[in-house]
């Protein structure tokens, strides 16, 4: 067994499969967003964990396993919220017991970077903080707050500069369909300026969906209306079209998306571009991954 408590259930982006979740925290310390179900579950209510419990954790797992681990997940929601001088305890004591790592990464509330300075951020990364999963959601402050989300185009953006600058791999979630139809085009057009401006390494889109309901999330967003699957695939092309990444990988490859995209920004931004208009003209002939396997 792995000498760690975990609380259930557990979240981590795809692409940390393969690596040792490590959680810090228990559930997110905002936990307000409208559209977001990962962590209202009675047990993920934000706590803080002790620090002699997370590097107790760490050394044991050290001892069993150190030599077996590569890649290591702070969780949960926002792991970056703890002190700077915890965060560096823990990044030591995974050096200290865990030396063949090579990656550490957490998720990240551009809000909690709010109290952090440029320097602080440069330790982190100098002390093996290798990458940040950013869920901006939207560049759009009208959409932002419409579904909660207490944060502005403005607070997204001073975080990942502060991160390019620390040289933190950043990975960036918009999702598509957030707007509704009422804000589509600034949503898609903000989140594209959002996107320039900061040039993250990574880039991804995943649909709105509301597998537990919509109440929530309308008592907040009353006019929101859902986009179907043509007005998503509009909203792609506009998205993609203002975009000017100069070296971006990007993914739309979630289970909630109809219409898979992978390339790299701006190199193939036409042939990703072509694949979308061609959905939106002959969605029949695209390869849309069918309705049954849209993991809701």
């Amino acid at each position: 067994m792995i000498p760690i408590r975990y609380v259930e259930p557990v979240f981590r982006p795809p692409s940390e499969a393969e690596s040792l979740i490590l959680p810090v925290t228990d559930g997110c310390s905002w936990n307000e967003c409208t559209f977001c179900e990962m962590y209202t579950a009675p047990q993920k209510k934000f706590r803080v964990r002790e620090e002699d419990e997370i590097l107790e954790s760490i050394r044991l797992t050290g001892q069993r396993y150190g030599d077996q681990v590569r890649r290591v997940f702070l969780a949960d929601g926002d792991a970056l919220v703890l002190p700077t001088r915890r965060l560096l305890n823990i990044l030591e004591a995974i050096r200290q017991y865990m030396p063949t790592v090579r990656r550490i990464s957490s998720y990240c509330l551009p809000r909690n970077l709010k109290k952090k300075s440029q320097a602080e951020i440069n330790e982190l990364a100098a002390a093996g903080l290798k990458m940040v999963y950013v869920g901006a959601e939207s560049g759009d402050d009208q959409v932002l707050a419409s579904v909660r989300k207490c944060e502005t185009f403005e607070s997204t953006c001073d975080a990942l500069e502060k991160l390019g600058t620390a040289g933190i791999t950043r990975s960036v979630m918009i999702l598509n369909g957030l707007g509704g139809k009422i804000y589509t085009r600034q949503h898609a057009e903000q989140s594209a300026k959002l996107a320039n401006l900061t040039q993250p390494e990574y880039l991804a889109t995943l649909v709105v969906s509301f597998p537990k309901g919509e109440q929530r999330f309308r008592a907040d967003f009353p006019e929101w209306e859902p986009l179907g699957q043509h007005e998503l695939f509009v909203e792609m092309e506009q998205f993609l079209s203002a975009l000017e990444l100069k070296r971006t990988v990007f993914r739309s490859d979630h289970a909630s998306n109809w219409l898979i995209l992978k390339g790299t920004l701006g190199a193939e931004k036409e042939r990703l571009l072509d694949q979308v208009r061609q959905a939106i003209a002959a969605p029949d002939q695209a390869h849309l991954r069918p309705g049954w396997a849209r993991g809701l």
